[in-house]
């Protein structure tokens, strides 16, 4: 027995036809990601990163910081000097250097004896320091301040000499500097400068989540037992693998990632985190090196 086939039968079969065909495509068409993050602790072995939630990012996390970083500026520095209560010498230095950090060796070290004279705080500093070298073999003052007006010339050589004289001692004595930083504890500005820097860095981190959470989030998941996680049905192109907002700890050691991983057109994407890929030093070495 033959079947007639109608116009409208025809119809209807094109037409769900056409709706099966591009969802099987669809589904074959899509790509996969399959991870596993690991996570090692100073001369420890490494282990999986269990139940942590990770994200898959359309924009890397560097990249969406600085997109925040237009929404919030970083605090000036240069306008931050000026507003201090400072000499223009030492205002000019901290400008020079890009540094407002009065303390510590790496401070001392780099200060030379032409600065050391010519900037008003650390002069005063250096010599309340070296007070107690006076008189053996520490440079004596021999001008005297009624020359300053009477005897103007008298005055400038032989103030010129004492400070070629100090001059000379600090080249000759390098380790008289050391320690000179004790005596500007009150007038550095540096905490002040880094709780700024810190404040910002709190609104920043707080702003590119908010971005990351309402623009570039495409997938979330949370990691099993053994530290794998999957995120399935991409389409084809470049993402990154994030763990924002969370870190993964072993020890002495807290990682986060925000690796960039490619899908491709119905393939699986193997990746592997681990402390080799996560993103720069760990929280704990950072906290050990400020």
């Amino acid at each position: 027995m033959k079947t007639k086939l109608t116009f409208h039968s025809a119809a209807l079969l094109l037409a769900s036809i056409s709706i099966l065909v591009p969802s099987g495509l669809a589904a074959q068409s899509a790509g996969r990601v399959e991870f596993t993050a690991r996570v090692s602790p100073s001369g420890g072995q490494s282990e999986p990163v269990r139940q942590l939630p990770f994200y898959l990012l359309s924009k890397s996390l560097e990249d969406i910081h600085a997109e925040a970083l237009q929404l919030a500026p970083a605090p000036d520095l240069t306008k931050f000097i000026d507003g201090l209560d400072a000499s223009p010498e030492l205002k000019a230095w901290m400008k020079k250097n890009h540094s407002v950090q009065l303390s510590g060796e790496e401070f001392t070290k780099k200060l030379t004896p032409d600065e050391i004279l010519a900037i008003p705080e650390f002069f005063k500093a250096y010599m309340e320091h070296n007070a107690a070298f006076r008189g053996i073999g520490f440079p004596e003052p021999k001008y005297k301040e009624k020359d300053r007006t009477a005897n103007p010339e008298k005055y400038q050589a032989q103030k010129k000499a004492y400070e070629d004289g100090i001059r000379k001692f600090i080249a000759g004595s390098p380790e008289s500097v050391k320690g000179m930083d004790l005596e500007l504890v009150v007038s550095n500005p540096y905490p002040k400068w880094a709780s700024l820097e810190r404040k910002h860095s709190e609104v920043l981190d707080a702003s590119a989540l908010r971005l990351a959470e309402e623009r570039y989030v495409v997938a979330r998941t949370d990691t099993d037992l053994e530290g794998h996680g999957s995120f399935a049905g991409l389409a084809p192109g470049s993402y990154w693998i994030s763990s924002f907002g969370t870190e993964a700890v072993s020890g002495d050691v807290r990682q986060h990632w925000d690796l960039r991983v490619t899908v491709r057109q119905g393939e699986i994407a193997h990746v592997e985190l681990s402390n080799f890929n996560a993103v720069g030093p760990s929280a704990t070495a950072q906290n050990s090196m400020n």
